[in-house]
């Protein structure tokens, strides 16, 4: 069975919601944007990368913040800024992330330097973001964020990435953690844990025949694409997922099963 028919998804309304998305120059977090501007949402928008051209919705909806998530200052000014123009901040996601196959390695031959980096980028950045958001959303009556993590930090691997799959660990464990701290501000956390899915981070699979190929590693035959995941993270912000906080989602086409 091929993919999906995204058409055919769940249709959501995020009028007058205001969503932070991180990552959102290209991957998961552009697809969670844009499935959110589709749904009439406005939406704050960081990468290091420049703006996508083929972003949905229109300039009013769209607030674009290019640079560093690991800067604390850039992360609080961007997201207060955002939170002016646009009145509210209702909804989080933090997405951006590196995949460094070339620099992290074993832990037991890696450069530290690097292991701090990939440390800053995959999990402290989530701290900058939530920190900046939350206070908005308190103001608001509530609110939700979700946070990737990985499958791989779920599992050990015969290559390993030690910073990157033990950073992704502490993703869920600081999802977890927000979710009972903020319950009674009603505002919700939750954690989705990707599997092999086809986004800018798995350049390694650089012909048709290479995905169709890791595809056949997975249950459900077939490499993951980004709109599946980030239809998964739009279900997590939405009023449709309001009695769930705390969760771990495995979005992994049945990879973990084997």
């Amino acid at each position: 069975m091929g993919p999906i028919n995204m058409n055919s998804m769940i249709k959501y309304d995020f009028t007058g919601r205001v969503t932070i998305v991180t990552g959102a120059g290209g991957g998961m977090g552009k697809e969670i944007a844009n499935m959110i501007l589709d749904a009439g949402g406005s939406v704050i928008l960081i990468d290091v990368k420049s703006e996508p051209e083929d972003l949905n919705g229109t300039s009013n909806q769209r607030y674009y913040c290019q640079g560093d998530l690991t800067d604390e200052e850039f992360v609080d000014s961007s997201i207060n800024a955002g939170a002016e123009r646009f009145g509210r901040i209702d909804f989080l996601a933090n997405v951006a992330g590196v995949l460094w196959f070339d620099k992290d390695k074993s832990l037991l031959d890696m450069d530290l330097e690097i292991w701090d980096q990939v440390f800053n980028i995959n999990l402290k950045s989530m701290v900058h973001t939530a920190r900046a958001a939350v206070p908005h959303m308190k103001k608001t009556g509530g609110g939700a964020m979700v946070h990737f993590s990985t499958i791989q930090c779920l599992r050990g691997d015969p290559v390993p990435q030690d910073a990157y799959s033990t950073a992704k660990a502490g993703v869920g464990a600081l999802s977890r953690s927000l979710a009972m701290q903020l319950a009674a501000d009603n505002i919700r956390s939750n954690a989705i844990y990707p599997g092999l899915t086809l986004t800018p981070l798995q350049d390694r699979w650089d012909t048709e025949d290479k995905v169709t190929d890791v595809g056949t590693h997975i249950p459900l035959g077939r490499v993951g694409s980004p709109q599946e995941l980030a239809s998964a993270a739009v279900f997590l912000l939405s009023d449709g997922a309001s009695y769930i906080t705390g969760i771990d989602l495995v979005v992994d086409g049945g990879l973990l099963l084997k």
